[in-house]
C-alpha cells in the first residue's frame, strides 16, 4: 500500500466489519508480510452498516453483499456518494445490461474483476472523482478545444 495509513484504514475497515457480522471466507495468508502489505481478503455477510459498505478501502478487501431483490441491490449501490467501480456477476443477458446501464459508477466489471486496461477509460462519479485517464478520453482532459465557423468566402 502506499503508506502507513492506508494499511490502518484496510485494518480498521476489516476489524470493523468482523465485528458486525462478517466472516472471513478466503485470505492470501501465505503472502509475504511487510509494513506496507495488506493480504487479499474475501468477506461474506457484509452488510450496508460496516465501514467498508461506506467509505472506499482502496485496499485488497472483497465484501460480498446479499440482496433481497436487484432493486434493491442497485439502489444500495447508487446510494452511496462514491461512483469509482462496481462489480455485478449474472448468466443472464438482460439483467447484465439492465444492471450494468443502471449502475452510476465510473467503470462496472460485469463477470470479472478486471476493469483497468489502457484501451478503456479510468475514473469516476460523484465523490470518486470527475474525469478519466487512459484510452483517447483520457487525453481529452488536456486538450483545448477551438470551433472554426467560416462564411463568406465567395
Amino acid at each position: 500500500m502506499i503508506n502507513g495509513a492506508s494499511i490502518e484504514k484496510i485494518a480498521r475497515h476489516i476489524d470493523d466489519a468482523l465485528s458486525k457480522g462478517a466472516r472471513r471466507l478466503a485470505e492470501a495468508a501465505d503472502m509475504p508480510r511487510g509494513a506496507q502489505y495488506a493480504a487479499p481478503l474475501v468477506l461474506g455477510d457484509a452488510t450496508v452498516e460496516m465501514q467498508l459498505a461506506g467509505e472506499e478501502t482502496f485496499g485488497p478487501v472483497a465484501p460480498l453483499f446479499r440482496f433481497g431483490s436487484e432493486d434493491e441491490a442497485i439502489r444500495v449501490a447508487n446510494g452511496k456518494p462514491f461512483g469509482l467501480a462496481a462489480f455485478f456477476f449474472t448468466q443472464d443477458m438482460r439483467r447484465f445490461w439492465r444492471v450494468g446501464e443502471a449502475l452510476e459508477f465510473g467503470m462496472v466489471g460485469l463477470n470479472t474483476g478486471a476493469i483497468s486496461m489502457e484501451i478503456a477509460p479510468f475514473g469516476g462519479v460523484k465523490q470518486s472523482g470527475l474525469g478519466r485517464e487512459g484510452s483517447r478520453l483520457g487525453i481529452e482532459e488536456y486538450l483545448e478545444v477551438k470551433a472554426f465557423h467560416i462564411g463568406g468566402l465567395g
